[in-house]
């Protein structure tokens, strides 16, 4: 019997944008099965509550059984090694993200010597997007449309 490939996109994803749904596609290409775990941040005040985010996630790929959503509020190598995770993905922007990511793969493989990290690159349509960019046009009543999927925008207008 063959293992799965198995990997682990995690973030607030509050919400999750067109960007971090690229990412995930670009991951089910060489992933059997991806979980996108929302990260919990005790300190932060989100937008969307852990409830609402998983709610969503669930009703976005419910027709994709290849999509795990859950959530975790501790470190994301724990979580991947109680679930028997092989990777760990991320995506970039040309935004600065790469200094930090790099210095968070090092650790998580310091702290978990068998994940792999995989940093997967944003288009450039989409590149500049940004949770907290949405949520800031979205709370001046602008149009997040071409940012979000459906289901997200929709939540979004009904909060």
């Amino acid at each position: 019997m063959t293992q799965l490939r198995t990997a682990v996109y995690s973030g607030t994803f509050d919400p999750l944008t067109n960007g971090h749904l690229h990412i995930l596609n670009t991951a089910l290409k060489f992933f059997d099965r991806v979980t996108l775990l929302i990260a919990v941040h005790p300190k932060k005040a989100p937008y969307f509550s852990v409830d609402e985010r998983l709610e969503m996630l669930k009703e976005l790929f419910k027709d994709n059984d290849r999509v795990i959503v859950d959530h975790w509020e501790g470190l994301l190598v724990d979580y991947a090694k109680n679930n028997k995770i092989q990777a760990i993905v991320r995506g970039l922007r040309p935004t600065g993200d790469f200094e930090g990511e790099y210095q968070m793969a090092s650790m998580n493989k310091s702290l978990y010597p068998e994940i792999e990290t995989v940093f997967y690159m944003t288009p450039s349509e989409l590149n500049f997007v940004s949770s907290s960019l949405i949520k800031e046009i979205a709370g001046h009543s602008g149009d997040v449309s071409r940012f979000v999927p459906n289901i997200i925008l929709k939540r979004m207008k009904e909060k």
